[in-house]
């Protein structure tokens, strides 16, 4: 079968950076080819050069579509040839309506008047189609993730797209809405629409790929039928080495009670009668990885701001650190008194995207590099260098905008900041989502290394297999309620979700 896109030889520089080096891709018409590799490998940089938000004379190399070179000055020249992009970072507009954000810069008019009836019903065939049942005129903002991550696929196929390309599509979507979505783009397949996706979740890669492409540090490594290659030849080929085991276990000491905290209640933001945590009470030991776990919604990143005193709404309840009992009203408190959290969003709470990649690690602690009142420059990049060496963050220097690493390398740079001083509990909410199998590996072992040292570990996570992987003991809840202090013997998915979704409270 003739492909319908060719990418022959591309390759991108950044400065004296190779992204790409030598990158081949194909896709055939009706196909789903997986594009899989770490954090910085080049995935999202070829796709951004395949639809032109790299410009034809930007990069080395080939483009053909349907035969025919491609040479694209904006992402315009490839929608008009069919090619559409879904960024990891939605780019719907919150305050316009569904009808707003799809015909945005395409209005349909009559004699030069919009046509908003031609609109509702062309929205409307378009939200039937990628089954999102609601009115055209609703507001974006009104919307979940899921949902908002459909409206972008109806765009998208409002512009006759022939070519879908999605990037991490899944990552901030439940089980449920990652369910729709897979059934949505095999519906497209079998519709004629191609699509290239891009995902760290090989479960989701080996359930809907025709092809799997493979590329490690810029370089394509293999193309091949999704049907004979097994997740562990996935992961090898992205790594450049077997993975014996994803969740690197090792043995470590628990020791005494470190944290208590609780009893704590939390009350929804917007809507101060309704209380996001009931009555949460748990203990934490010295050298303990706490799992928490729990479906989206369930009060875990509430409970956990709370402890870090960083919880806007009202709440009530008391921590207790080595004996002390702690009244946190911000998170330099905490820090101050030895709790450091890395949180769920790194892209709005974690980082600073101008910034350079070195700021950002040193961001929380300018005082300790200064003598006088003076930033001891010296001292600083000491701390800066051992941080990227020892937590290996993949950046050509620490001078270099913290946005332009990937996210797995971002991740380890937060990290690396709350490590800057030896904190007794460093809370993790969602450390892995977004971020490949070989930055998780990495993520996992520091983790054991850390507790190796005494430090305490609160780990929130979406995904079972990881709470189970890495926890000694897990706390499930549910609808703001701890439910469940699970020791992690004999613990499975099954028990965990039968705690959470249980009357009354397991211990």
């Amino acid at each position: 079968m003739a492909n319908l896109i060719e990418m022959r030889g591309i390759v991108k520089r950044f400065g004296p950076v190779k992204a790409l080096d030598g990158v081949d891709l194909r896709l055939e018409p009706g196909k789903i080819l997986s594009l899989c590799g770490e954090n910085g490998s080049g995935k999202s940089t070829l796709m951004k050069v395949l639809c032109g938000i790299y410009p034809h004379g930007d990069y080395e190399g080939q483009i053909l579509f349907e035969g025919e070179e491609v040479k694209a000055r904006t992402i315009k020249d490839t929608e008009k040839l069919g090619i559409a992009i879904i960024h990891q970072e939605l780019t719907l507009i919150k305050e316009l309506s569904i009808l707003e954000n799809i015909f945005l810069g395409a209005e349909i008019s009559t004699k030069g008047l919009m046509d908003f009836p031609a609109m509702h019903k062309r929205t409307a065939e378009l939200l039937k189609r990628v089954k999102l049942d609601v009115s055209p005129q609703t507001k974006v903002g009104d919307l979940g993730v899921g949902q908002q991550q459909l409206v972008e696929i109806a765009k998208a196929l409002s512009k006759k797209a022939r070519v879908l390309v999605l990037d991490e599509p899944s990552a901030p979507l439940t089980e449920s809405e990652t369910a729709i979505l897979l059934d949505l783009v095999q519906e497209l397949r079998a519709s004629g629409v191609s699509c290239i996706y891009i995902s760290h979740k090989l479960g989701e890669v080996k359930h809907i790929s025709d092809d799997i492409c493979v590329i490690r540090d810029g370089v394509h490594i293999a193309t091949k039928p999704a049907s004979t290659m097994t997740t562990d030849d996935i992961i090898t080929m992205m790594v450049g080495r077997e993975m014996k085991q994803l969740f690197p276990r090792e043995d470590h000491d628990i020791g005494e009670v470190i944290l208590k905290v609780g009893p704590i209640n939390a009350w929804d933001i917007s809507n101060p009668r309704m209380k996001k945590v009931v009555n949460a009470s748990f203990e934490l030991r010295k050298g303990e990885i706490l799992g928490v776990s729990g479906l989206v919604g369930s009060g875990r990143t509430e409970l956990m701001e709370c402890i870090y005193g960083c919880y806007r709404g009202n709440h009530e309840g008391g921590v207790e650190l080595n004996g002390r009992p702690l009244k946190l009203a911000s998170a330099r408190e905490a820090l101050v008194q030895g709790i450091a959290m890395v949180p769920e969003d790194r892209k709005r709470n974690g980082i600073v995207p101008i910034m350079s990649v070195g700021q950002n690690i040193t961001l929380a602690y300018l005082n300790e590099f200064a003598n006088y009142g003076m930033l001891s420059m010296a001292k600083e990049t000491n701390a800066i260098k051992q941080s990227i060496a020892s937590l290996r963050v993949k950046t050509p220097g620490p001078e270099l905008a913290i946005r332009n690493l990937s996210g797995g390398n971002q991740q380890k740079a937060i990290l690396a900041r709350f490590l800057l001083s030896t904190p007794d509990v460093l809370i993790l909410d969602e450390p892995t989502r977004g971020i490949d199998v070989g930055a998780k590996y990495e993520i996992y072992r520091l983790m054991f290394q850390l507790v190796k040292k005494g430090i305490s570990i609160i780990m929130v996570s979406s995904e079972l297999p990881e709470v189970l992987g890495i926890s000694d003991r897990v706390l499930v809840m549910h609808e703001g309620v701890i439910k469940g202090d699970l020791p992690n013997e004999n613990l499975t998915q099954e028990i965990i979700m039968d705690c959470a979704l249980s009357e009354g409270t397991a211990q």
